[in-house]
């Protein structure tokens, strides 16, 4: 009897230790599901109409890198030539910015200029002198920039994703500035322009 009672108390004893380790297996698997869960909840892809703000963002950014890339081999006025490095700069910094947040959003961006900015862009290399600064700022500097800051007011309203959101806050006031700089200067040069031609008709009579 004693002999059966120490059989019955070992296997007693494997049993229990058995079950201990089929629960820590269990346990082990529980967890590798849960991180896969969270693994998958990270990188959830962001919905068509964010997509499409932050494609916009790129392209409204390209366009004018392009353009003051233009600017800087074709203008003689030294203001122009400043402000289009300034948009180099800041546009370069804010494509940046866009390119990284696509990346965490699985968003492929453009490589190249749409056909409607590619035009503009063509059309304004081919002027000079004059004529190509007063073109560049009243559409790369004014008129763009104006499209852009009603884009990007749009653009806060419609975007779910967070960051998008957070995207375009940081990006108004740059705009802004730019557009503000670019109406100062567009008017400059046309009163330049106006007042010259004044003086001219008034040394004729």
């Amino acid at each position: 009897m004693c002999a059966a009672a120490a059989l019955c108390a070992s296997l007693a004893v494997q049993a229990q230790t058995g079950g201990s380790q089929g629960g820590s297996g269990q346990a082990g698997t529980g967890q590798g599901a849960t991180g896969q869960g969270g693994t998958q909840g990270s990188t959830a892809t962001i919905g068509s109409a964010d997509r499409k703000i932050v494609t916009d963002l790129a392209m409204a950014n390209m366009a004018e890198i392009e353009a003051a890339r233009t600017a800087q081999g074709k203008s003689q006025d030294e203001q122009v030539k400043k402000y289009a490095q300034q948009m180099i700069d800041d546009h370069t910094k804010a494509l940046g910015e866009v390119q990284q947040l696509a990346q965490t959003k699985s968003v492929t961006l453009p490589s190249t200029l749409d056909r409607a900015h590619k035009a503009k862009v063509d059309k304004l290399a081919a002027l000079s002198g004059d004529a190509f600064d007063r073109a560049y700022m009243a559409q790369a500097g004014v008129a763009e920039h104006k499209k852009t800051h009603s884009m990007l007011g749009k653009a806060q309203g419609r975007a779910k994703d967070p960051e998008i959101k957070a995207l375009i806050t940081r990006m108004t006031p740059t705009v802004d500035q730019h557009l503000n700089a670019a109406k100062e200067l567009h008017g400059n040069k046309s009163k330049a322009t106006g007042s010259s031609g004044a003086g001219t008709e008034k040394t004729g009579q």
